[in-house]
């Protein structure tokens, strides 16, 4: 293996988008090349202006109307060139000092898919909001009941994949959906995945967070669409 992409969905992330990229730069990378892919969903805050003066540094799309997450990342797809891909969102959530452990775990060709959770206790992790705790167990649980699985965190943002797993997966969730179904896809491909404890600094509305419970009821029928469709 060569190469690491490192997916960034970017949404009105202006206060954040130097500091994360700064902490991608300087995460470890178990001495593989990286490549840095940022696609922004219609930023309106000045992040779309400001990523253009990067455009010679990163790789940088941009989408006409805003999508959701789902939709960046299935966009960034058309374009990694990486052996290994990893999800990173653009706030100052998680930390990408865990990336090593993560891609570890592919390089040794232990695993397939290997996501970051919250919610060991091994690291260190921001007390969640009640209601964001409790949309995360339901969701698990019910993963794991539909799919046979031990997953503790499958809403986690932080999932790396052997790029070649994901041939013949299309991802077809324009918003935060995409997790349960790219969990349910590679668990029904009988993905070699494994879960890590990774530290989380989650965030406030009042300091910019997006996902509400409306995305906790599209989750939950993606989780049983998926099941039984492709």
């Amino acid at each position: 293996m060569k190469k690491v992409s490192i997916v960034v969905p970017v949404y009105n992330e202006i206060n954040t988008i130097d500091v994360i990229l700064e902490k991608i730069e300087n995460a470890p990378f178990c001495n593989l090349e990286k490549e840095i892919i940022l696609v922004d969903d219609m930023s309106t805050d000045g992040t779309r202006e400001h990523l253009k003066e990067l455009e010679a540094k990163y790789k940088v799309f941009y989408h006409e109307q805003n999508q959701g997450k789902g939709a960046a990342i299935r966009t960034a797809l058309q374009h990694i060139t990486g052996d290994i891909m990893v999800i990173q969102d653009a706030d100052l959530e998680y930390d990408p000092v865990d990336y090593h452990e993560l891609i570890q775990l592919i390089i040794d060709d232990r695993a397939d898919v290997v996501y970051g959770s919250r919610l060991t206790g091994a690291k260190p992790s921001r007390s969640f909001m009640f209601t964001h705790w409790l949309g995360n167990k339901v969701l698990t649980l019910t993963t794991n009941i539909l799919y046979g699985a031990t997953l503790t965190d499958m809403e986690t943002c932080y999932k790396a994949f052997r790029t070649s797993f994901l041939d013949g997966i299309e991802i077809k969730s324009d918003r935060f959906d995409f997790e349960p179904e790219i969990t349910a896809k590679v668990l029904k491909k009988h993905a070699r995945l494994y879960e890590l404890p990774i530290s989380y600094y989650g965030r406030e509305y009042s300091e910019g967070k997006k996902i509400t419970w409306v995305d906790g009821i599209h989750a939950i029928w993606a989780l049983l669409k998926f099941r039984f469709t492709d």
